[in-house]
């Protein structure tokens, strides 16, 4: 490791010291800190009523700290209490050769569970619990000794190796962070788009204020006749989906006969901040499907959303459907909300009071910063997407490896406004697009049950964005043939599990009409990757072999660019 000037470096971070807190909200942070402290001033009051219950509560904890201080004395190794399956906090060696600290680990963590297990035993109803842990969660991993320098072994042992130079390194990381003003979760050298992400020949064959439309080089000599739309979230770019060559879910779509189209959506600055969803598909899904229509000559075509896009597309079906128009033979949705009445813990973040804040915050237009969207997201999993990289940039002084996703993950976008705020009250408060007529967009009342194409609905069972049970009821809201499949881990790296890697697994053919856990129970798992589930799906849902086309775009949909595309470069201030 390349040694530095300390003093210099110390009189650099002081220069800059002022811009630390610049993308901090003050408004945020205190509604955290009300609902926290108001949910703990709670749990002690109703204590206080059944002093016995508190009395047992408190002794227990205290038992259990003696004991561990005991074993402590007896050099045993025998603990008091460890960490959760998946907390890797404490996984290194070090916590446990050194018994001062397996004991200030244990001691935390045993802190920690008499916390949590104060709110799960409280009297709060369920909404106020939930918050109360989730607060509480945040304030015992921001507090765990492995985030502090004197009391992590690891951190320590690199110090005396390096002699402090992973100090100096680290303090490098975070000014650089600072300016950058996010925490760094990749090499983000390793990486260009164009170069080795977004690489999949093609070229942008129509453009307006909202998207680019990328048409894609087929690779085969014969392609599907009904061409595929894919929408991605517009919270993303959606090079999601064309990551490095080998992980790239468009190039396999191409390489299996398909004829590919992909929305890349703007990233909106102040001046779009009034555009709603029914912008969004007035200007972006619709545009998208006629364009799609007219270059292929298709009269029906195959979609595939994810996420809030797939929300936007099965509201753009709804809509089409009441003015009688039926494009597409097939829909596919990955890890896509349609009912909005458990989203799992970004719950926390959505009632009455906040959706208000959030509405008097940008009833001037304007954006819902990108930054502040993806900082929300890590919050849900603080340790992995927040502190883990706290450790190894700021105390280990490593630049972590090179990651394609998580690069993409940095890679922010904006959220208008009118869009932003109209879904957080429709959808997540109010839940209204179950209701048939619940929503109007475009001139028109909105209703799923009127979505009676094939469908194919890809979960994920550890996904903290869009809760797998809470997908599941979208068996229940649409009408056509639907094939649900459940795949492992999480919102991303669930659905970017690519077939010639052949990891992991996913379930499939579970009884439906009793509920999400009756599914799971009677469902098959099969290992390997669910891409090639879904391509044997998208096959038998007919269409005919014909000649590929030997250029993307038309006449009236020329080639305006080469992909990605100049959207996809837009970054977030």
């Amino acid at each position: 490791m390349e040694k530095m000037d300390p003093q210099a470096l110390f009189e650099k971070f002081a220069s800059k010291g002022h811009h630390m807190f610049k993308d901090f909200s003050v408004s945020e942070s205190q509604e955290m800190a009300d609902q926290f402290v108001n949910s703990w001033n709670t749990i002690m009051k109703r204590s206080m009523e059944s002093p016995e219950e508190w009395l047992k509560t408190i002794t227990g904890f205290y038992q259990d700290q003696y004991n561990l201080w005991i074993n402590m004395f007896k050099l045993s190794s025998e603990g008091v209490v460890q960490p959760v399956r998946g907390d890797r906090r404490f996984s290194a060696p070090e916590w446990e050769e050194s018994p001062l600290h397996n004991y200030i680990k244990q001691s935390y963590l045993l802190s920690s569970r008499w916390l949590t297990g104060m709110i799960s035993d409280s009297t709060l109803d369920d909404a106020t619990k939930n918050k109360c842990d989730f607060y509480t969660r945040q304030f015992v991993d921001a507090m765990s000794p492995s985030n502090f320098a004197m009391t992590n072994p690891e951190v320590l042992k690199e110090t005396l190796e390096s002699k402090g130079q992973n100090l100096i390194q680290g303090l490098e990381n975070l000014m650089q962070d600072i300016d950058n003003g996010r925490i760094t979760m990749t090499d983000e050298s390793a990486f260009e788009l164009g170069k080795n992400l977004a690489t999949t020949p093609g070229s942008v064959v129509f453009q307006n204020d909202l998207f680019q439309l990328v048409h894609f080089k087929p690779m085969t000599e014969k392609v599907n006749d009904r061409p595929l739309l894919i929408i991605p979230p517009c919270i993303n770019k959606y090079y999601v989906l064309d990551l490095s060559e080998d992980n790239s879910y468009v190039r396999y779509c191409l390489e299996k006969g398909n004829n590919v189209f992909i929305i890349s959506w703007r990233n909106p600055d102040e001046a779009l901040g009034d555009k709603t969803w029914d912008d969004y598909l007035n200007e972006g899904t619709i545009p998208a499907i006629d364009a799609v229509k007219n270059i292929t000559g298709a009269k029906k075509i195959n979609g595939v959303a994810w996420c809030i896009g797939g929300t936007m597309l099965a509201t753009t079906m709804a809509v089409l459907a009441a003015k009688r128009k039926k494009p597409f033979a097939s829909a596919t949705f990955f890890t896509t909300l349609l009912d909005f009445s458990d989203p799992g813990e970004l719950g926390v973040f959505i009632d009455e009071s906040q959706v208000k804040q959030h509405e008097h915050k940008l009833k001037e237009g304007g954006v819902m910063p990108g930054k502040q969207l993806a900082t929300t997201f890590a919050m849900l999993r603080a340790n992995d997407l927040i502190w883990n990289y706290v450790v190894n940039n700021y105390l280990k002084g490593k630049t972590p490896p090179p990651f394609d996703i998580l690069y993409w993950n940095a890679d922010s976008t904006n959220m208008t406004s009118a869009m932003y705020t109209w879904y957080l009250r429709n959808m997540y408060l109010e839940n209204k697009l179950i209701e048939p007529g619940g929503v109007e967009l475009c001139g028109v009342p909105v209703d799923l049950g009127k979505i009676d194409c094939p469908v194919y609905c890809l979960s994920t069972i550890e996904d903290h964005i869009a809760p797998w049970k809470t997908t599941f009821i979208s068996t229940e809201l649409l009408k056509g043939p639907m094939q649900f499949v459940l795949g492992a881990s999480g919102h991303i790296a669930g659905v970017i599990n690519p077939a010639n890697k052949n990891k992991r697994n996913y379930w499939i053919n579970g009884e439906t009409g009793q509920g999400a856990d009756h599914w799971l129970e009677t469902a098959e798992s099969v290992p390997g990757s669910w891409w090639t589930h879904w391509d044997k799906w998208l096959k038998s849902q007919g269409g005919n072999e014909i000649p590929a086309p030997e250029q993307v775009g038309n006449k009236e949909y020329p080639e305006i660019e080469a992909a990605p595309g100049s959207y996809v470069f837009a970054k977030t201030n």
